[in-house]
């Protein structure tokens, strides 16, 4: 392919194979982060990101990985963390060549190697996030520039007390598994032969009693529905909040689905292991409601790789706030939250008649034996069934059910 052929970007894979050389190099913008892909008259390819070097803020080039070996994904990463390490005053180009020459590596520079290890094992998306947050918020202001070597028991626990006076108890203990896997990362590469994280949890404070995420029961449901549809809001916001309720499914799994999952014809909504918390493909029955409502959101975001776009380059879905923001403007707060919603969708199905095992696959939790090793889409002709029942049934109760309609929902289980 001819390089003036070039009609979008970012540049899509098949572009990225079949680019052609010509007499001379050539660099082609990717299409955001500043990353750049190069051709050579040879016919190979790499990866180059384009930065201003925090010292003079004149404009430097840096290598990323050569093509295929390093995807669009990998160097998208890597130029992300170039403009980190720019933005907190490092030259990139200048950080790795520390580290090639076996200057004594430092707990930042450990960390970022770690979690590009990370990346390119697959870990999800949205546990990048987090781990990123944490690295920016807590542990390199914190422990960043000292050698790796010296980090000591005091240190790590300073930042553990640190994550705990704000009441996060839920990052603290991410925080002791990701140093852990820090340091015993370091110790594999021979930087260092000790862990100072190895027994954090035995002065961990204790966190609060586990509230139960809140959630309705089925004759709190109406009021909740009828309040829901009439609340403004954003269609995209909207359309995502009424996929919770539909489907329930984890806020955060609706908040990431791509249209490439999504088959409307079918009705199907095929999540890869990767993005799922027990590592499997999960398969969602999406009932005429929810098609209806993905049909009408097409026009505003099918030309985005995600169904509920609406951040920025670094998180391009809604706000992992928007949906339970949503549920307190119509007056629920504290009541019912998006994660809430499985808890509601759980109990209500139990209660009238259907089999644990096809609440339980539809709410993606480990089946039991060999059941989830093999299985992928458990149920799914039976899911179908329940699932355009539950959403025949809240509609029901959204209008106002009659005992004629009570009477028929009943008849539906029994003959399911």
């Amino acid at each position: 392919m001819k390089r003036k052929a070039i009609k979008r970007r970012p540049l899509a894979d098949t572009v990225l194979s079949t680019l052609e050389p010509e007499e001379r190099e050539y660099r082609e913008s990717y299409g955001m982060d500043r990353l750049y892909f190069v051709v050579s008259p040879s016919g190979r390819k790499r990866w180059e990101v384009r930065y201003k070097k925090p010292s003079n803020g004149k404009w430097a080039w840096m290598g990323v990985g050569s093509y295929p070996d390093t995807t669009a994904k990998a160097a998208r990463r890597s130029a992300m963390d170039v403009a980190e390490l720019v933005a907190e005053g490092i030259d990139p180009v200048q950080h790795r060549k520390m580290e090639r020459e076996g200057v004594e590596a430092t707990f930042e520079q450990t960390t970022r190697e770690w979690y590009q290890h990370k990346v390119a094992s697959g870990l999800a998306e949205g546990t990048l996030i987090q781990v990123r947050r944490w690295m920016k918020n807590d542990a390199l202001p914190h422990l960043g520039r000292l050698p790796i070597a010296k980090v000591t028991r005091a240190d790590c626990a300073k930042l553990q007390t640190f994550i705990e006076a704000r009441g996060s108890f839920e990052v603290a203990d991410k925080s002791r598994a990701w140093l852990n896997q820090i340091f015993g990362y370091a110790i594999a590469l021979g930087r260092t032969d000790n862990n100072p994280a190895s027994n954090l949890a035995d002065i961990a404070a204790k966190p609060p009693e586990v509230e139960h995420y809140p959630h309705l029961l089925e004759q709190e449901l109406p009021h909740f529905l009828q309040q829901l549809r009439k609340t403004t809001g954003g269609p995209v916001v909207k359309t995502a909040a009424w996929m919770v309720v539909r489907t329930a499914s984890r806020p955060g799994m609706v908040r990431w689905a791509e249209w490439s999952e999504i088959d409307l014809k079918e009705g199907l909504w095929t999540v890869p292991g990767e993005k799922m918390k027990m590592r499997r493909d999960h398969i969602v029955p999406l009932s005429p409601q929810v098609v209806e409502m993905l049909e009408a959101l097409a026009p505003i975001t099918g030309h985005s790789r995600y169904l509920f776009a609406g951040g920025g380059a670094k998180v391009p879905v809604i706000s992992d706030m928007a949906i339970n923001s949503l549920f307190r403007r119509a007056g629920y707060k504290r009541r019912m939250t998006g994660h809430g919603s499985r808890h509601t969708a759980k109990t209500l199905l139990s209660e009238h008649g259907w089999p644990k095992a096809w609440t339980e696959m539809q709410l993606a939790h480990k089946p039991p034996g060999l059941e989830g090793t093999y299985n992928k889409a458990a149920y799914l002709n039976q899911r179908r069934v329940m699932m355009g029942w539950y959403c025949d049934y809240l509609d029901a109760l959204e209008s106002g059910m009659t005992e004629e309609q009570k009477q028929s929902f009943a008849e539906r289980v029994m003959h399911r």
